[in-house]
Order: structure tokens, then C-alpha cells, then sequence
């Protein structure tokens, strides 16, 4: 049997995710086509559970930002030295980079410079066509790669026009969510009653978000927490107040408050993340529930989500669960990039990228308050008009990610190129 090696490099939670499907992907087709394949990788404990060699976890080490990424600044060169040093010693018959655009960057032109016989793919491109703040990113990608693999059929567009050979695959998720739990099945699974309300927070995947993020996230939940108890009489009549009764009467009728069962729900993107998370729970005496195993279960079972800017939007648009999407980094970060980098997006959630309009609420750095999220949160959560347009919205957004079978097509892609 003729043996191919692939090395594959991505970082952070998500781009563990994206890389763990494509390789059981690749393994698939090499099977039908009789390859047998030995992958190298730096990802995290899903591409190693999949079957990848790991060289170095980079799972914990992302960020955004200019001072956010200063902690990870050594030890992102050397995993790229250790990167050099292993691809010297043992060339791989192609090269995959995911996503993780600073680092692959520099691994793809060293693999270019000192290997150029190894073919280059790129699959999940960084999002130059929504936030270019400079055309020399995209020039750099478009010499280093020989492919690249686009999981949106605008970024398609915007690199074939640059002069880039592109192939429009679909977005991985549409695979992924072929085999998420319905909502019932994931309400059993977790012990949420049928009509029980049910919040999931998401304040983070990188490290730098729990600072950021987590005391915003955090603030916002015991506000709709107190609206929704003392509107329920859950708080005593001294909280109630006719205000409060209002409130309760508008929930819809399927919508019922449990007495002693959770309200948020928590999915733990990093073991890493569990001690500062249960802090922040017992600090703002929120009633939730932080659940590491069963992540795909707390989205699928949740009736409203709070969550940072990121893949779990589209997660959630999928599972057709309403969302406030936020985000923030240091103000310095801020100030910098809008000052000096002319820094401007038209949207920052995948899902209203997609359509280029407003599908989801958005707030970003001084938008991004406690008070704005309880707003748009309990629109979300108590007016059926809303939910009924968003969903709606959502079903648009669908029918622009591709069809199923996306992490195949780039299988098939990338397995050409080994030939």
C-alpha cells in the first residue's frame, strides 16, 4: 500500500475541531482510493484522538490582540522551531495549515523557502476579505499556497481575484451538525425539563477572553438571573414589584422557571478554564451549571445563548438556538488598530458575515456592556416576533455554507495533490 504523510498545523479550540473532522475525512478517502496515510500535526486532543501524531498541543496558546499576544510570543517560536526542525528531518508529502494565520504563516514560508517540493494547502483562510487593514497578508498567502480551500464562497471570490487557485469546499460544520442531538435528545441527556428555561453563556476559548470577557458575560447573566426570579415571585414579593409581574406574564407559554434547577449552562471549551469560570459563578451567585463533556449538548438543549464572536455562532445558527454575540480585547488593542491600522468590519459573527447583514445582535468593545446584552437577550428570549425572525434568518444563512460532505471535498482536494 503507498503511504502518504501529511503535516498539518492550526491552533486554538476551534482549529482543533476543524482539523480533527478533516483528517477523519482524509483517512475515509484514503481507504477508497488504497492510501494509507501517516499525519504529523500541531492541533490538540481531538486531531490526536482522530489519529494524528501531535508534535506540540497549541490548543492553549491563541489570542487576539497586541498586548493579549505577548504572554504566547515565546512559546509560539518555539513550536515553530520545533516545527522546523522535525519538517527538515522528515518532509511530508503535503503540507495542510488551518486557520491560525500568524503562525502558519511563518511555517508556510519556511516550508516554501526550505522545502518548496512540498505542496502547500490552505483550508479556513484568514478573514482578509471581511478586515484587510493591509493587502500584503493576502499577497503573502496567495504566493506561499498552491490551494486554498474556502469555506465561504465570498472568501472564494476574494482570493481567486487576487490570483489564488481556490476551491469553494463549504463550510465543516455543515457535516458536524448532521450528527448534533435534537433539541429534546439533548435536553434528556442533561436533565433540563421540557419547558425549563435554559441560558448558555460561552465567554471563551482563549485565555485572554476570561479577563476580557468573562466579567461582562457574568454581570449580564445575574441581571436577566434577578429580572427573571423576581418576576417569577422565585425572589420574594420584596423583589417582585409589578415590573417584575410583567415581565414573568410575557414569557411564552412553553417557557417555565425551574425553582432549584440551573438557569445558565456553561460549556468548558478548556479543563484549563474550569477553576476561574466556577469562581466567577460563586462571585456573581449565578445558578449555572459548567459542563466539559457534553458541550454539543448544552448548545443543542438551550433556549437563548450569550456567547464571544466566534465558530460557536455558526454552531448555534445551525442548531437554530437565538444568540447575543460580543467581543472584546484591551482597550490599548483597540485604540491601536482603529488609530493606527484604520481598523473597520462591516460585522464580526460568522453568521452575519454569511449574509453581509445583521441577523444576530452584535456589540463590540464599548457596545459590548452588560446592559446592551440583557436588552437584546431578553428580546430574544421573551418575543416570539424576534425568535421567529432570526430563525427565519437562520435558514437563509444555511443555504449559503454549501452541502454536506464539505470535509470530503477538501479531502479530495488535498489527497490530489499527494498524487
Amino acid at each position: 500500500m503507498v503511504v502518504r504523510t501529511i503535516f498539518i498545523s492550526t491552533g486554538e479550540v476551534s482549529g482543533d475541531l476543524q482539523g480533527a473532522m478533516l483528517i477523519e475525512a482524509l483517512k475515509r478517502c484514503a481507504q477508497i482510493t488504497g492510501l494509507e496515510l501517516e499525519i504529523v500535526a500541531l492541533g490538540g486532543e481531538k486531531m490526536a484522538a482522530a489519529g494524528a501524531k501531535l508534535l506540540v498541543n497549541t490548543t492553549g496558546i491563541g489570542s487576539v490582540g497586541l498586548l493579549e499576544s505577548l504572554p504566547f510570543v515565546l512559546p509560539t517560536l518555539q513550536i515553530q522551531r520545533r516545527a522546523q526542525h522535525y519538517l527538515q528531518q522528515h518532509p511530508p508529502d503535503i503540507a495542510v495549515l488551518i486557520d491560525y494565520f500568524g503562525p502558519n504563516l511563518v511555517i508556510g514560508n519556511l516550508i516554501r523557502s526550505r522545502l518548496p517540493q512540498v505542496p502547500i494547502v490552505y483550508y479556513i483562510a484568514p478573514q482578509d476579505w471581511v478586515w484587510s487593514v493591509s493587502s500584503r497578508n493576502t499577497a503573502k498567502l496567495v504566493k506561499m499556497t498552491d490551494k486554498m480551500l474556502a469555506i465561504f464562497a465570498e472568501e472564494a471570490r476574494y482570493f481567486q481575484k487576487k490570483g489564488a487557485s481556490v476551491s469553494w469546499v463549504g463550510h465543516p460544520l455543515v457535516d458536524r451538525m448532521q450528527s448534533s442531538p435534537s433539541r429534546p435528545q439533548a435536553r434528556a441527556a442533561l436533565g433540563i425539563e421540557p419547558e425549563q428555561i435554559a441560558i448558555a453563556l460561552v465567554p471563551a476559548s482563549r485565555r485572554q477572553e476570561l479577563k476580557y470577557m468573562l466579567p461582562v458575560i457574568c454581570k449580564a447573566a445575574k441581571q436577566i438571573q434577578w429580572q427573571l426570579l423576581a418576576g417569577s415571585g422565585r425572589e420574594g414579593e420584596r423583589e417582585r414589584g409589578e415590573e417584575g409581574e410583567n415581565l414573568y406574564s410575557s414569557l411564552p407559554q412553553n417557557l417555565k422557571l425551574s425553582q432549584n434547577s440551573p438557569l445558565f449552562w456553561i460549556p468548558l471549551s478548556l479543563e484549563a478554564y474550569r477553576r476561574p469560570i466556577e469562581a466567577a459563578i460563586e462571585s456573581y451567585g449565578l445558578r449555572a451549571t459548567l459542563v466539559s463533556e457534553q458541550t454539543t449538548e448544552v448548545l443543542a438543549a438551550v433556549d437563548l445563548a450569550i456567547t464571544k464572536s466566534g465558530t460557536v455562532n455558526l454552531e448555534l445558527a445551525l442548531l437554530d438556538v437565538p444568540q447575543v454575540v460580543f467581543y472584546r480585547v484591551s482597550p490599548f488593542t483597540a485604540w491601536f488598530a482603529r488609530t493606527f491600522l484604520n481598523f473597520s468590519i462591516p460585522f464580526m459573527s460568522p453568521p452575519n458575515l454569511v449574509v453581509m447583514r445583521s441577523i444576530v445582535p452584535e456589540f463590540l468593545q464599548e457596545q459590548a456592556t452588560a446592559e446592551n446584552i440583557v436588552q437584546k437577550a431578553l428580546e430574544l428570549l421573551l418575543n416570539p416576533q424576534k425568535r421567529q425572525q432570526i430563525l427565519a434568518d437562520y435558514q437563509e444563512m444555511r443555504s449559503l455554507l454549501g452541502e454536506v460532505g464539505v470535509c470530503e471535498r477538501a479531502a479530495r482536494e488535498i489527497l490530489k495533490l499527494t498524487q
